[in-house]
């Protein structure tokens, strides 16, 4: 096996152990706010102030990190996002956690995945030969998905018998192993930067770390608007990133936003039925990510994108509000994330083979700026349209309300069911549609590819 593959497996391995302690710690946040509100905007709002921050900053971040060590930012990120987790278990020790604190918090994590992200991409491309990449793409997924089932279920039991508290010692541990993994274990090549780097003698350094700052202030801008010409020229990337942002809007409006809100609703408030659900919804997933690391065939990456969409709005959205209870909503989960790892290694495939490593940063940081750009107007659009539009249309009587209840039942969470319909049908057509762009063709011949 190669010997950076090999690094790469113990890397997927630590991380994976940090992103089950920070999902269990999202998840008993979840729980901690929505039974203390009952209202899905509540939740809506965690997740706008974690995304907020990480779209705004994410277009300048991936050319900061193209120009810097990806190592030492992957530790400060996850250092101050363990600081941020520290916080809330002091606050919620003191019997003063609010949701406003939670909400300042999530925005300083979501700040900090902005500059993370891109260079654990960077770090993958690092370590994973070309023709793992597929591999490599579906173990993501594989853990992600793991993390998905396991989450719930540790977050549930720890938050019953220890409350939040537990849970957040738990995610501290994980991050102490994550770090000290990537501290100790994990090497990645530099590329030299700043003056020093050019030939600058060590005594003029010090004198010129001010033009030094100044230049890669410069640098950074300059990075930015690289990222943005490749894209321009590669035109079927830039369709790919602006087709996923819708789809990511309507996810949005539905899935991670107000998915917990309305089984609890629909369910009475019962955590066990939400907890199974979201176990469900994760063991798709990671079906999903093994079939992706185990295939010996090779399809389209356009078909394997759009194709595995259409296929998650049409089976898992419509099914999910069709659903009335915890059978049909693990059915639905199964169908709406068994096709999501084969979205990704698409995508990765194509980014990958397409973007040189120099400019990788830059492209991530831009794609992650216009990819994820809808997202937090999908989450807070959601919980509002949950809150004040469908929930109570669903109870007013009228006779669309009342032919709707024949399909999705009547109740609280019936709103949010039709949501479900409406983001079934609009994913569908749109990644139908949006499949058949010229330029993502093109991007699948050789001359479209990174050199």
């Amino acid at each position: 096996m190669n010997h950076n593959f090999k690094k790469y497996i113990l890397f997927w391995l630590s991380g994976s152990v940090s992103q089950l302690g920070s999902a269990m710690t999202s998840y008993a946040l979840i729980l901690w706010s929505y039974t203390r509100t009952g209202s899905a905007m509540s939740v809506s709002l965690m997740s706008f102030f974690n995304y907020l921050p990480y779209i705004v900053v994410s277009v300048f971040a991936g050319s900061f990190v193209d120009r810097r060590s990806k190592k030492k930012i992957m530790l400060t990120s996850d250092s101050l996002a363990a600081v941020c987790s520290l916080a809330v278990l002091l606050l919620c020790l003191k019997g003063s956690l609010q949701m406003y604190h939670i909400y300042l918090i999530n925005a300083v994590i979501g700040l900090m995945n902005a500059f993370q992200s891109p260079a654990q991409s960077i770090a993958v491309g690092m370590l994973v030969p070309k023709e793992k990449l597929g591999q490599a793409s579906g173990m993501d997924s594989f853990s992600a998905n793991l993390v998905t089932v396991a989450a719930p279920v540790l977050a549930s039991s720890l938050f019953a018998f220890g409350g939040l508290e537990s849970v957040i010692v738990l995610d501290l541990i994980s991050f102490l192993v994550n770090f000290s993994v990537l501290l100790l274990f994990i090497r990645l090549p530099e590329a030299p930067t700043g003056v020093n780097a050019a030939g600058t003698k060590a005594g003029d350094a010090a004198k010129e770390n001010g033009a030094a700052e100044e230049k890669r202030l410069r640098g950074t801008f300059a990075g930015m608007q690289e990222g943005f010409r490749f894209l321009h020229g590669r035109k079927g990337l830039l369709y790919i990133m602006l087709t996923m942002a819708l789809l990511n809007f309507f996810s949005r409006l539905t899935y991670e936003n107000i998915l917990s809100p309305m089984i609890l609703a629909r369910s009475g408030g019962n955590e066990r039925t939400l907890g199974l659900v979201n176990a469900v919804l994760g063991a798709g997933g990671i079906l999903g990510g093994i079939l992706v690391s185990c295939r010996r065939w090779r399809i389209s990456p356009r078909m394997e994108i759009y194709g595995a969409a259409a296929l998650s709005f049409l089976f898992g959205d419509l099914l999910m509000g069709l659903g009335r209870n915890g059978f049909w909503w693990s059915v639905a989960a199964v169908a709406a994330s068994l096709p999501i790892p084969f979205i990704t290694a698409g995508q990765r495939v194509l980014l990958y083979e397409t973007v040189p490593v120099r400019l990788q940063g830059s492209v991530f940081g831009v794609r992650n700026a216009l990819q994820f750009g809808t997202i937090p107007v999908g989450i807070l659009l959601g919980g509002f349209l949950a809150d004040y539009v469908f929930e109570p249309f669903m109870r007013s009587g009228m006779p669309a309300a009342g032919w709707l209840e024949e399909l999705v039942g009547s109740g609280a969470g019936s709103g949010m069911a039709v949501m479900f319909l409406c983001t079934g049908t609009l994913g569908f057509l749109a990644s139908l549609i949006t499949g058949r762009s010229r330029w993502i063709k093109e991007l699948e011949e050789p001359d479209g590819r990174a050199e």
